[in-house]
């Protein structure tokens, strides 16, 4: 499976402020960009703390593309199923996998079952092992699967190495503060991830950058 990443930043690394709250960082063009590559792709994931912060519906805005392409099958992280019913990701608009451990209260699972796809996978430290998740979404035919975050979701997916190309629109903003969420948040590292740049794309009033991962 081929796997990008794909996230709109500031300046200074941020996807958002210290509050944590939904920030527009990327301009008209890049909202273009990334509903193109939203219909290109096979499915499209995102951790429950962006589910829960954003309430994203991870569709293709765009008519003509969504009615050429359709919409990629949605796919929640969610070890411990915390997605909210009525989440915009369970609008029933297209296909959802809410992906939680083998070990997730099944009290818990019941609401989200109601709504979407529920796979327990097996869980690595309290956390939906990815490796598992790939072969699951394999299983069901994805081929091209697009991450589109929050900060901790985007490192484990480095961090199990797992991740083919990193895509970055980087706007011409400063946020600061030591407590908002990065794009790679985390523990950190011990072996750095290498990268190789690709492309450098100016886009709008910023800039788009994408990284081949070694």
């Amino acid at each position: 499976m081929y796997v990008v990443v794909n996230a709109g930043m500031s300046a200074d690394g941020k996807l958002s402020d210290r509050t944590r709250s939904q920030v527009a960082l990327s301009c008209e063009d890049d909202f273009e960009r990334v509903d193109r590559l939203r219909a290109e792709t096979d499915a499209i994931l995102v951790g429950v703390g962006t589910v829960l912060a954003d309430d994203p519906s991870l569709t293709v805005k765009d008519d003509r593309l969504r009615a050429e392409e359709g919409n990629p099958v949605r796919v929640v992280l969610d070890s411990s199923a915390r997605t909210p019913v009525d989440a915009s990701v369970l609008d029933g608009e297209a296909e959802t996998v809410v992906a939680v451990t083998d070990e997730t209260s099944g009290d818990s699972l019941d609401a989200p079952r109601e709504r979407t796809t529920v796979v327990e996978l097996p869980g690595d430290d309290g956390r939906v092992d990815l490796h598992a998740l790939l072969d699951e979404l394999s299983r069901r035919g994805v081929e091209h699967l697009m991450v589109e975050g929050g900060g901790e979701t985007i490192a484990s997916f480095l961090s199990a190495g797992v991740v083919d190309e990193v895509r970055v629109y980087v706007a011409p903003v400063f946020v600061g503060g030591r407590e908002s969420p990065t794009l790679v948040d985390g523990e950190g590292f011990v072996e750095y991830v290498e990268a190789t740049v690709n492309e450098v794309k100016p886009l709008g009033e910023g800039v788009v950058l994408r990284y081949i991962i070694e």
